[in-house]
């Protein structure tokens, strides 16, 4: 394990600005995340879920699986364990979930705010099922343990080798936490428009508020324990994963000074939007199109919008 000094030190090193690494993970750092991501992603066999528009029970589903998600790595960073098999059945391949174990937190606040996030996590899931009824898939299955050492060496946090459990401290926790945060946020603002029922339509933007929040105090917390550097690292990332082509994801500092950036917004402080493909593009940690799984669901999700 690496303490938050050495990967701070390991980031430093480096002269490159924000944008030069942006660049280069959009060009051979866009090869190294699918090098990581080769033993996680099997070949694309089905074709892009983006040829028709999806039903608003499939886009409910798409973030049902997501929800299943966040709330597995909550659960077990809180409480050491992860969702009720009741909780976890539905249509399609239920699966099971590899790694996390409760997070040695030596700050009482800190395991406040993850035993309150871990409880929303956990009543999105309920709140999902029971909108979908009979309907609802079930948790595919979900690697919380090499998926994130691949994220970590994508986004140059750690080496080729290396290994990286944000079960392990609260600052890895945190950076753990961050994979996750903005990218609930911009999928469900992206799935906005999906969505013209006004009942499931309140109930999306609901949760996006919620994840909203969420976002806000990890980010929050990553400014105040120093670790803008990493987590900065995780961002360019991410947006380089999407693969949109565009800037949709902003890391916790701007300018060399290190000035907060706490909200994650474009230049009319709207926060951004992520199709459902794009989104899977990070969670497989595959850019690119027809990704049938990979990353943090090594077998792919469950229901209509699964690929890439």
């Amino acid at each position: 394990m690496f303490k938050k000094t050495l990967l701070v030190d390991m980031i430093n090193r480096s002269s490159e600005t924000p944008a030069d690494r942006r660049n280069f993970l959009r060009g051979m750092g866009l090869l190294s995340a699918g090098a990581v991501g080769a033993g996680l992603v099997g070949t694309a066999t089905a074709e892009s879920a983006s040829a028709a528009t999806p039903s608003e029970g499939s886009v409910l589903n798409f973030a049902l699986n997501l929800e299943y998600l966040e709330a597995e790595f909550y659960c077990y960073a809180a409480y050491g364990h992860g969702l009720a098999e009741s909780m976890a059945t539905g249509t399609g391949t239920q699966g099971g979930v590899t790694g996390g174990h409760r997070v040695p937190f030596k700050s009482k606040a800190m395991r406040y705010y993850a035993e309150e996030i871990a409880n929303d996590e956990i009543a999105h899931v309920k709140f999902l099922r029971s909108a979908l009824g009979s309907a609802a898939v079930s948790r595919p299955a979900i690697n919380l343990q090499d998926s994130f050492t691949a994220a970590a060496v994508a986004a140059g946090v750690i080496k080729q080798g290396e290994t990286f459990d944000p079960f392990s401290s609260e600052a890895f926790f945190l950076l753990g936490a961050f994979l996750f945060e903005d990218v609930g946020v911009t999928a469900y603002k992206g799935a906005a428009p999906l969505i013209s029922t006004p009942a499931y339509l309140e109930a999306a933007a609901g949760i996006l508020a919620v994840e909203a929040y969420h976002s806000g105090i990890v980010r929050t917390l990553l400014y105040e324990n120093g670790l803008s550097a990493p987590t900065n690292l995780i961002s360019d990332a991410r947006d380089a994963l999407d693969g949109s082509g565009a800037d949709k994801d902003q890391g916790i500092t701007v300018g060399s000074g290190g000035r907060a950036n706490l909200v994650a917004a474009d230049a009319n402080a709207i926060a951004y939007s992520r199709s459902p493909q794009e989104v899977l593009n990070i969670v497989y940690l595959t850019p690119g199109t027809g990704v049938t799984k990979g990353g943090f669901y090594p077998n792919g999700l469950n229901g209509d919008i699964a690929t890439s």
